[in-house]
């Protein structure tokens, strides 16, 4: 069965319902009745869904995920209106944007399978990982699918791994949730109907790793592909970093979800940034389902592509 009942974290749909409009745009104040200024915007600091800050003398809310975009500069961020009393908005960190083109090609050499993401490299982009997703383990899990980031130009490679990891970072809030928040959804990813069960439990395929896989299906599924028991033992996924990554690349290599060609095929084939989301999350997100969210997604990617030294191709939405 495919992955097209993957299951989003409790935290991603909570950003989701923001993101549609939970959050309204306040009309600013005038400056007698200015509402006191939050915490003022720092670009070094990571805000979810509904987070508060101040900038240039307003309030802005977060409508999902966000690190370093500038309040009243990218979509992420909602304006709440005229502010007072707060402290003065630190200058942004400098950052190479979309019209600069990088002068310096990566320093680091590839690591030794030939990955052309360096550990420096994976660092920068997830400065506010959870420890558990190493680099070590991601490169561990390259050779159960070597064509990944290996097909192809050496700019579709880059391109290949950076939308990959933007994919993997707006599912995990930048590789910090680990397995899925809500708990009360944990019963709900037993599917009875199939021959084999259930046998870890009712509760026991919820949510996790980069893709957040879910459901018994998926875990016997992704479990057979890769030669690891995954139906009898899901807890694999939050314990080992290597086979955490493995069922992503799983899904990135073999699942076509709601879309019609891998997230692998569509870059190899030139096929762009948006085939990647049409197939992870485009029954929800594309076609004008939810185009914050694919946004969100495709800020991540020209980040990502950038860090790598390339540049993003055509077609990045969906």
């Amino acid at each position: 069965m495919s992955m097209r009942r993957l299951r989003i974290t409790a935290s991603i749909a909570a950003v989701a319902a923001v993101a549609t409009g939970t959050l309204a745009v306040l009309a600013p104040m005038s400056s007698a009745a200015a509402a006191v200024c939050a915490t003022a915007w720092r670009s070094s600091s990571v805000y979810l869904g509904g987070a508060l800050v101040s900038y240039g003398g307003h309030n802005w809310a977060a409508k999902w995920w966000t690190q370093n975009e500038i309040p009243g500069r990218a979509l992420v961020w909602a304006d709440r209106g005229v502010c007072d009393g707060g402290e003065p908005s630190p200058s942004p960190t400098p950052t190479v944007t979309p019209t600069v083109t990088p002068t310096v090609t990566p320093t680091s050499t590839p690591d030794p399978v030939g990955f052309v993401v360096t550990q420096p490299q994976f660092e920068q982009m997830f400065p506010n990982r959870k420890p558990f997703y190493t680099y070590t383990g991601l490169v561990a899990a390259l050779s159960a699918y070597p064509g990944f980031a290996k097909t192809g130009t050496d700019t579709v490679r880059r391109q290949e791994a950076a939308a990959f990891l933007a994919n993997v970072s707006h599912e995990t809030g930048g590789l910090y949730y680990i397995v899925e928040q809500n708990t009360a959804n944990y019963p709900h990813y037993c599917d009875r109907s199939q021959s084999y069960g259930c046998p870890a439990g009712q509760a026991a395929y919820y949510g996790r790793g980069p893709i957040q896989l879910s459901w018994n299906y998926n875990y016997k599924a992704a479990g057979d592909a890769l030669g690891i028991d995954l139906l009898r033992n899901p807890y694999l996924v939050e314990n080992d970093s290597a086979v955490a990554w493995k069922t992503a690349l799983w899904y990135w290599n073999t699942q076509r979800g709601p879309g019609t060609m891998t997230p692998h095929d569509a870059m190899v084939n030139s096929r762009g940034f948006g085939e990647t989301i049409r197939s992870i999350n485009g029954a929800l997100e594309c076609n004008g389902g939810n185009p914050q969210q694919v946004q969100s997604r495709i800020q991540s990617y020209q980040r990502f592509v950038q860090i790598l030294g390339t540049t993003p191709g055509g077609n990045l939405s969906c």
